[in-house]
């Protein structure tokens, strides 16, 4: 097995999250939009990722968080804000309209014109974007690893594989089963319908997004000391758990040439003191 380590792309821009912003990024440009408007939770690795890309590369932003406000920022709100992005909070119910058109014109009669990031980036280009992961892989292999949220991040890296190339995402929510749908609908619009080379791993949740247990931290402190390599615990600390026990059962063949892809995410883990030993 081989790492991709994304995470050392950038300390603030690292992960799929640079990934998923640098097309993006590249039309808001294009179009001459000046601010990015984007959603996130209270310590999302999207809204941290885009607050500095909008510090370094001078766009203006927005972030809409769930839930708040808080009296006192947490280290990702706080960061965000001195990257100077705006916040601004809503409460779960009006948050899950914010992919609707009626939300979207409230947005821009409060703020103006922006360019809209959806939730976690993802979209046809932040694909395009991840897609660059595989390009950059020199080595060949037989299967690919991603921690998997919105599922943007897997769908991008199936586009650049291969027929004889298999994906695997390692769902971070429980109750996932829905995300087989949302990467089928993101593969037919991107022209990728055909590709079969791929599934998600549902059972390593281990209780359900942000959710993690005593088992989580010491395989995290273990890796971190077999290999000096951290994890964070919503994401990639649950894909090699789950990799590592896939690999111990015996699931691959003897031979198979593993990538596993670390995704970033490292700036959460400021809200596990059980991980600040690390």
């Amino acid at each position: 097995m081989h790492i991709k380590r994304e995470d050392l792309a950038d300390a603030h821009m690292g992960g799929n999250k640079w990934r998923k912003l640098k097309y993006n990024l590249i039309q808001a440009s294009e179009q001459h939009d000046n601010t990015l408007l984007t959603f996130g939770g209270a310590w999302s690795n999207h809204i941290y990722a885009t607050a500095a890309a909008g510090k370094h590369f001078g766009f203006n932003t927005i972030g809409i968080i769930r839930g708040g406000p808080y009296h006192r920022l947490n280290p990702t709100l706080q960061f965000a804000r001195d990257c100077g992005m705006q916040l601004d909070y809503v409460d779960r119910q009006t948050y899950r309209k914010k992919a609707s058109p009626a939300f979207i014109d409230e947005l821009h009669q409060r703020y103006g014109d922006f360019y809209l990031l959806p939730e976690g980036g993802s979209n046809q280009l932040a694909l395009k974007g991840c897609a660059g992961i595989v390009d950059d892989i020199s080595m060949p292999f037989d299967i690919i690893t991603t921690a998997c949220g919105t599922g943007a991040t897997l769908a991008g890296i199936i586009t650049a594989l291969n027929p004889d190339q298999h994906a695997i995402g390692f769902a971070a929510l429980k109750g996932a089963d829905f995300l087989d749908q949302d990467v089928t609908t993101m593969l037919a619009a991107s022209g990728h319908a055909s590709a079969h080379n791929w599934h998600i791993e549902k059972s390593y949740h281990l209780g359900g997004y942000a959710k993690t247990s005593a088992q989580l931290y010491a395989f995290i402190r273990q890796f971190k000391s077999d290999f000096g390599i951290e994890l964070d615990a919503v994401y990639t600390g649950k894909m090699f758990y789950g990799l590592f026990e896939l690999i111990s059962n015996g699931t691959f063949d003897k031979g198979t040439h593993i990538i596993a892809v670390h995704t970033g995410g490292l700036q959460g883990n400021a809200g596990y003191p059980e991980l600040q030993s690390l």
